[in-house]
C-alpha cells in the first residue's frame, strides 16, 4: 500500500496512527528520516486501507 503514496512503510504506519488520532513522537537522529516523518500530511489512507492494516492487529492495543 505505501507504493500507491510514493511512502515508506514507516510513514504508511505513522499515517495510519495519526487517523487514529494517536499522538506520535517518532524519533530518528538522521535527517532523511526526520524529513520523512514531517512528510505525513499529503496523503490520507482510505477507510479499506485502515481497514487492512487494521486486520494486522497481533492483539496489542495502541489506544
Amino acid at each position: 500500500m505505501h507504493e500507491k503514496y510514493g511512502k515508506t512503510a514507516a510513514q504508511t504506519a505513522l499515517r495510519f496512527l495519526l487517523q487514529n488520532d494517536v499522538v506520535i513522537i517518532p524519533k530518528s537522529v538522521h535527517k532523511d528520516r526526520m524529513q520523512q516523518n514531517f512528510d505525513l500530511f499529503d496523503f490520507t489512507l482510505t477507510a479499506e486501507e485502515m481497514a487492512e492494516i487494521e486486520a494486522l492487529d497481533g492483539g496489542e492495543n495502541f489506544h
